[in-house]
């Protein structure tokens, strides 16, 4: 395993033993080889182009390895751009899925060479005209996000009527109307989710074939799950019911698919490694604090949205224990609600390992909220 930031060893502390050297803490252990063969995995599911989210974990080494196996990326920045095309992907494999997006950046992703933006507005439909002329786009949908973790329905995305509405504007203004993307919220457990947003974009591109458009594309997001608490269907089973969905609503006429795996792709190529600093009893209920929580890149712990699998070094009987970060913040908390099952005999300068974490951690990491410095990596290999 090599770092990929300068840290010195510590040694290891809490049984009184000094143990071999092992990297301080916390730190998210990244083995890029998983990440690569997921994306494998979800290109075969059914034949759509994959677009890895760059969000969700934007390590120059998983972005170098992805594009060397052809991945496509999701991009919502210019510094995403900037990543996905230093990494080796072509402009053309790019796609910019964020729906609002200021003038500024349209024209930088313009200017680097893309040509596909996501809208969900007449307005941004507008920006786009002006700075990026020439340009395809997709209209965002909305959709409930019901059955995921993490909805994704509260900011982006308009009714499947105001879609076809949307891209006759954008045809009007000189841009090429793709199509309709959608996004059925993170950590999705059902595998019928997609097939409700599936029809109401045929009722667009129905739309849009009666006034002499041609739209081509079908964005159906992410969404695919990593191996959190409680499990999820076989991959497979996902597979089969988009494709269903596709077939009842497409028939032989299938758009060229794409969908944004992030979570999907490099969640369970991580596992975020932090040390025991206290285990305390309070009020009958039993803390472990930790080196790593809220602000060090553990931000979907909140609202116990996103529950990680959890292992520690010392085995033994377990109880609940709610868990609590390094920092200040009372807001530095995880699992308080829904306490979780961790080792009673759990002690100070004991490791604990939290599993899928490789989507969403280092990027949500502070750059050092209460001096704590931010979540690194160390790949595997």
């Amino acid at each position: 395993m090599h770092s990929s930031t300068s840290s010195p060893p510590m040694l290891a502390v809490g049984r009184g033993v000094a143990e071999r050297p092992r990297p301080r803490t916390p730190y998210l252990r990244l083995d890029v080889a998983v990440a690569v063969d997921r994306y494998r995995s979800l290109r075969a599911l059914i034949g759509a182009a994959v677009h890895y989210a760059v969000k969700a974990n934007p390590h120059p080494d998983l972005l170098g390895a992805l594009a060397g196996e052809g991945c496509c990326f999701d991009v919502a920045s210019p510094h995403e751009v900037a990543g996905a095309l230093a990494a080796g992907a072509r402009p053309d494999q790019l796609l910019y899925s964020n729906p609002v997006k200021s003038r500024h950046d349209i024209a930088c992703a313009y200017a680097d060479g893309i040509r596909l933006f996501v809208v969900d507005s007449l307005a941004e439909v507008r920006k786009v005209a002006a700075v990026a002329p020439g340009s395809e786009v997709l209209c965002r949908m909305l959709t409930s996000g019901d059955g995921s973790d993490w909805p994704l329905s509260r900011k982006f995305g308009c009714a499947a009527t105001e879609c076809a509405e949307i891209l006759r504007a954008a045809a009007g203004l000189g841009l090429r109307p793709a199509g309709v993307s959608f996004h059925v919220g993170s950590q999705q457990r059902r595998p019928d989710a997609w097939a409700e947003p599936i029809a109401a974009a045929g009722g667009v591109f129905a739309e849009l074939h009666a006034v002499g458009l041609q739209p081509w594309l079908l964005d159906l997001g992410g969404g695919f799950p990593a191996d959190l608490e409680e499990g999820h269907p076989p991959l497979e089973e996902y597979g089969a019911a988009i494709d269903a969905a596709l077939a009842t609503t497409f028939g032989g006429r299938r758009p060229r698919l794409v969908i944004e795996p992030g979570r999907g792709v490099v969640a369970d190529a991580g596992t975020l490694v932090a040390t025991v600093v206290a285990v305390l009893d309070r009020g009958g209920t039993r803390w472990v604090y930790l080196d790593a929580g809220v602000f060090t890149g553990l931000v979907e712990t909140l609202e116990e949205a996103i529950r990680y699998r959890i292992t520690t070094t010392v085995g033994g009987p377990v109880g609940p224990a709610v868990l609590a970060g390094p920092t200040c913040d009372s807001a530095d908390v995880l699992y308080q609600r829904n306490p979780v099952l961790l080792t009673l005999a759990l002690a100070e300068g004991d490791l604990v390992e939290l599993h899928a974490c490789g989507a969403y951690t280092t990027c949500y990491s502070t750059v050092g909220f209460n001096g704590f410095e931010p979540l690194r990596t160390e790949l595997v290999g």
